[in-house]
């Protein structure tokens, strides 16, 4: 039977849980001040904006051009307003019908389109869409422009300089669905410098260079680019590629050749941001083959300041609304406060 009164246990059982607290104190790992910060301020807050040439996006994602018509068919099964922005279908000085069909083709891991780059034309584009577009709160529009020299894709920056609403231009100089014009100035850099110069002096809004894969070295066409006057560049358009049906021996395409696009196309498409990334100062713009949160990081790790999401759209046309909230919940997994920081963030050797 115990000596000790009530009392007395009890006291001497407070004094071994102090102690007991002060030994765990004494061993508990310190926190760093970043951790303590953090504390401080409560629950992570993301910031996922991104500057542009510029341009603030409330996020990294744009929907390609091309692949989102001219954004306003879209309205009813994505919300606008929560993309980065979009990129209407390329503009001409006149309309343009296209190649006849077939023109597109789904391969083993992406998709071959020669579509031609058919459109209403730059007129039709402010006087019919842009109207409906600017009713759209927060929608952030880049308009994509093409021409077969350079006079035209002048002519067509000026009537779209008419417009209200756009926030940029994207020269088309990349595409290889057409026989003459656009690529032919991306694959010479003489040339892609002429073009770019007399576009910057035509334009009144930023001006985003799209830069084709098809050429012996992108990081001297990205060089031609910015040393013209470029605002961004946006890389890549699509490979040059082709598919026959062996029984009818036959193209599977009508214009015989096509661009390549898709998850295929991915890991060379990151690579070239990356050497890009080494080579210019303007922002870039990624593109090709994304589809996930993961890809979206890859580029901006590769170097891009934001993304295009293209393919994607043709399976599944929420996918660009689906990426944002996606790269949200992954950048809170992964404890990090600012998509901007992840630019340029690989870590080599």
């Amino acid at each position: 039977m115990s000596s000790k009164n009530p009392n007395q246990e009890a006291e001497a059982s407070d004094k071994s849980a102090v102690h007991a607290s002060e030994q765990a104190s004494a061993t508990a790992p310190t926190p760093s001040p970043a951790n303590a910060a953090r504390a401080r301020r409560g629950p992570l807050q993301l910031d996922m904006s991104v500057n542009v040439a510029g341009i603030v996006l409330k996020n990294p994602i744009l929907a390609a051009s091309g692949t989102f018509g001219y954004g306003i068919e879209f309205e009813d099964i994505v919300s606008l307003d929560k993309l980065g922005g979009f990129v209407v279908k390329g503009l001409s000085r006149e309309p343009m019908m296209g190649n006849p069909a077939p023109r597109l083709f789904e391969t083993a891991a992406g998709m071959l389109n020669a579509i031609g780059l058919q459109n209403i034309g730059a007129r039709a584009f402010i006087e019919e869409k842009l109207p409906k577009l600017r009713k759209i709160k927060d929608a952030v529009v880049f308009a994509n422009v093409y021409g077969y020299s350079t006079e035209e894709y002048v002519q067509t920056i000026r009537i779209l300089n008419e417009g209200e609403g756009i926030a940029a231009y994207e020269l088309n100089v990349s595409c290889p669905n057409v026989r003459y014009g656009g690529i032919t100035f991306g694959q010479d850099p003489y040339l892609l410098s002429e073009l770019v110069s007399s576009a910057r002096a035509a334009s009144t809004r930023p001006l985003i260079v799209k830069l084709s894969p098809n050429v012996t070295s992108i990081a001297k066409m990205a060089r031609a680019a910015e040393d013209a006057g470029a605002h961004a560049v946006s890389l890549v358009n699509t490979f040059l590629a082709m598919a026959i049906d062996p029984v009818t021996r036959r193209p599977r395409i009508s214009n015989v050749t096509a661009g390549l696009s898709g998850p295929a196309i991915k890991p060379i498409a990151v690579r070239m941001v990356y050497e890009v990334s080494q080579s210019v100062k303007i922002p870039i713009i990624g593109i090709g083959g994304i589809s996930t949160p993961e890809d979206v990081v890859e580029f901006l790790l590769a170097g891009a300041t934001a993304v295009e999401v293209g393919t994607a759209n043709f399976w599944d046309p929420r996918a660009c609304e689906r990426l944002v909230n996606q790269l949200e919940r992954w950048c809170l997994e992964q404890k990090v406060e600012s998509v901007a920081s992840l630019r340029g963030g690989l870590i080599v050797g």
